[in-house]
């Protein structure tokens, strides 16, 4: 990988992973994270922590329970377990975020797909979501301890009338974005494992290109911000701890 692969244009960071890879970035406040399904049916399961308290981290729960829905898309926002704001959902192609069905482990893909290990097919092996995230928390001296409900982008799981929860297959499309919003910096773990209830015939690879962007400043009339007095409440706490800096309007 080059600098100039690295660095293009209006992105700080700009990578394709295939499927079955993983990665991380310490993200700043005001700058965005955009991902991009690049042939469709992508997976993209993220686990997030403040870097100056990493026992601060994603809390899935509360940010559902708050912003009172089962699903995430434009509008909503992730929160910590501080009831902070990590980052806002300012675009969705989407339509509906995954934050209820977890990351697969090496059980369950080794039963679904089979037992590939990197020894014996190198990059053809097949990696699983817990492993692969737990890989990317090593580099930040975190464990298995750390792991948390994870945020995965790109994939759709209903609750029908039963109580039953239902994957919906190929859910994005080619060329789908989504785009988080930091409003605190942030480390971020991400895998492009398959959907641990993905049931496809063949081990998922579908790509998805993760660039770094400079954020625009939060507007009055931004709707995440507006989107429930939970959230204006959230933006709040999260300038109490991390002072605006970036001429945001609140």
């Amino acid at each position: 990988m080059t600098l100039a692969t690295l660095f293009k244009k209006d992105a700080l960071f700009k990578h394709e992973y295939q499927g079955g890879q993983h990665g991380s970035l310490e993200v700043p406040a005001g700058y965005s994270l955009r991902f991009t399904d690049v042939t469709g049916g992508a997976n993209c399961s993220l686990l997030m922590y403040n870097p100056r308290n990493l026992l601060e981290r994603i809390n899935l729960p509360d940010t559902l329970k708050c912003q009172h829905t089962f699903k995430m898309t434009t509008g909503n926002c992730v929160y910590s377990d501080m009831g902070r704001i990590f980052c806002s959902i300012v675009a969705d192609d989407t339509g509906w975020i995954d934050s209820v069905g977890g990351f697969s482990n090496k059980a369950l893909v080794e039963k679904r797909w089979g037992k590939r290990d990197y020894q014996n097919h190198r990059n053809a092996w097949r990696q699983n979501g817990q492993d692969s995230l737990l890989t990317e928390l090593a580099k930040f001296g975190l464990g298995l301890r750390d792991l948390a409900g994870s945020l995965n982008l790109f994939s759709k799981v209903v609750c029908e009338s039963t109580g039953q929860l239902v994957f919906t297959p190929e859910h994005s499309k080619a060329g789908s974005v989504i785009e988080l919003r930091f409003e605190m910096g942030t480390v971020v773990a991400f895998s492009t494992c398959a959907h641990p209830m993905d049931s496809s015939e063949d081990y998922p690879r579908n790509a998805v290109l993760v660039e770094m962007v400079k954020s625009a400043p939060v507007a009055e009339d931004d709707a995440c911000l507006n989107h429930c007095d939970e959230n204006r409440r959230g933006f709040e706490n999260t300038l109490q701890y991390q002072p605006n800096l970036s001429g945001q309007a609140l």
